[in-house]
Order: C-alpha cells, then sequence, then structure tokens
C-alpha cells in the first residue's frame, strides 16, 4: 500500500479510538489517577509491566497493586517498612508474582532515593537511540542482588526482545498527547525517539499495511516499523500505536 493511503488509513484510526473515551479500558486508565510525577511513573511502570493478557485482568490487578500501596506509591516505595511487603504475599499476574514485584519494589525505592525521575534511567551516556536506552535500562535494573526467574519481566533488545511493555512505558511518558491520552511529562526523550510497541495487534496491522514484511516480532520489526512511521510523522512516529493496535484487533 502507497504511504498517503496508509497515512490516511492511520490518521482516520487516529481519530477514531485514540481519545480519552477509551482511556477507561486501557491500562493507561492507572496511571491517569493519579498527579504527581512520581505517582504516575510508578503507576505506570508497573501497568505497563503487568500489561499482558485479557485487558480485565491487567486492570484489575494494576488496581489491585495501587490499593496494596495505599493509593500513594511514591510514598509507599520510599517509606515502606519491611512487615508492609507481606501484603503483597500471593500476588500474582500471569508469571509475574510476588518474588518478582518485591523486586521491583526494592528497585524503584532504590532508584527514587537518588533520583526524582526515572526518566534518566532510560538514557544512555553518548547515545541517543531508544535501543540503547533500554540496553541501559535493562543493565541498570538489575544492578541489585536479584532471582533470575525475574529477568524475563524485563525485555532486553540485546536479546531480540520487542520490548513492547517497555516502550508502552515511554510513549505514556514520553509523547505531549493533544487528546489527553498520553503523559507527556518527561523532557529528555523526545517523542521522535520512542519505538512502536509490538504486540500481536499491532503487528497484524503492520503487515496488512505493508510496513513490515517481517514475521517475526522481534527488536528488528520494531525498528523497521518505527522507521516506515517517521515517514508519516517524523516528529512523533509512535503516536499511531493505538490506531495500529485498534485496527489490528478490530478489523479495518
Amino acid at each position: 500500500m502507497q504511504l498517503h493511503l496508509v497515512k490516511n488509513t492511520l490518521d482516520k484510526a487516529l481519530l477514531n479510538y485514540h481519545n480519552k473515551q477509551f482511556i477507561d479500558t486501557d491500562p493507561i486508565a492507572i496511571p491517569h489517577g493519579f498527579t504527581v510525577l512520581q505517582d504516575v511513573e510508578i503507576a505506570a511502570f508497573l501497568s505497563a509491566t503487568i500489561a499482558w493478557g485479557q485487558r480485565t485482568s491487567i486492570i484489575a490487578n494494576a488496581n489491585k497493586l495501587m490499593q496494596l500501596m495505599d493509593m500513594s506509591p511514591y510514598d509507599f516505595i520510599v517509606n515502606h517498612s519491611a512487615k508492609d511487603l507481606q501484603r503483597f504475599e500471593g500476588f500474582v499476574h500471569r508469571t509475574f508474582n510476588s518474588t518478582d514485584l518485591l523486586y521491583f519494589i526494592y528497585f524503584l525505592k532504590q532508584h527514587f532515593t537518588k533520583h526524582i525521575s526515572l526518566e534518566t534511567s532510560f538514557i544512555a551516556k553518548n547515545k541517543s537511540d531508544m535501543v540503547s536506552g533500554l540496553n541501559y535500562f535493562n543493565s541498570y535494573f538489575f544492578s541489585y542482588d536479584h532471582l533470575p526467574r525475574t529477568h524475563k519481566h524485563v525485555a532486553n533488545p540485546a536479546k531480540g526482545s520487542a520490548c513492547k511493555r517497555l516502550n508502552l512505558f515511554l510513549k505514556w511518558m514520553v509523547r505531549k498527547d493533544e487528546y489527553g491520552v498520553d503523559f507527556g511529562i518527561w523532557n529528555k526523550i523526545k517523542p521522535s525517539q520512542l519505538l512502536i510497541p509490538l504486540d500481536v495487534h499491532v503487528h497484524k496491522a503492520a503487515l496488512q499495511l505493508k510496513l513490515t514484511s517481517r514475521k517475526q516480532a522481534d527488536i528488528k520489526t520494531v525498528l523497521e516499523i518505527t522507521e516506515q512511521l517517521k515517514h508519516l510523522d517524523n516528529n512523533d512516529p509512535i503516536k499511531y500505536d493505538f490506531a495500529l493496535f485498534s485496527l489490528g484487533k478490530f478489523g479495518f
């Protein structure tokens, strides 16, 4: 399909689907319940981390996490006691369990005792591309003692992963969104640096629109689709994420 026809298709889907009406049925609804920067970041990071499977289950479990943190995730992260962590025993979302969650909480506490935002943890020294940023974050995140099982919950592009959930989190934080869906609360990373959050629905739509011919949902496919989207909007290519998702899920 010619690029101008692809753009017309995606622009129409953008208007139909990328709006506040759909927030309540999307995991982004969880961080939208907060206004303080660090609360939004933590709620978004944890919600994106468990964003696979049925959406109703994702939203329910992300809500549960916020409730277990007394609906004040930043205050809980930096001030909790060892006893407070007992409340997370038995938490599970698919293969993400309390063991993984406790390490996430530990990492977040270590980070937020030294930094005011998560943004710098995705910025690799002397490199501006997001693949380098994702590699840097993976190395930084696992720089404390942890169990190997938790590795599967923070993707690594160096191993070929599409990093869907991390790219989703980055999109939420970075995009300056006129429709009030994405937050745009980070300024060091530009929307033009973002990579498409590649799931089965986005991949399906991208194949149909010939934004890629690759059948494997890996980082190479992410880069290929993102590069094609830059021909449609070089400054904000990932604005088409939810349009692609919706076309892949609901049809053209």
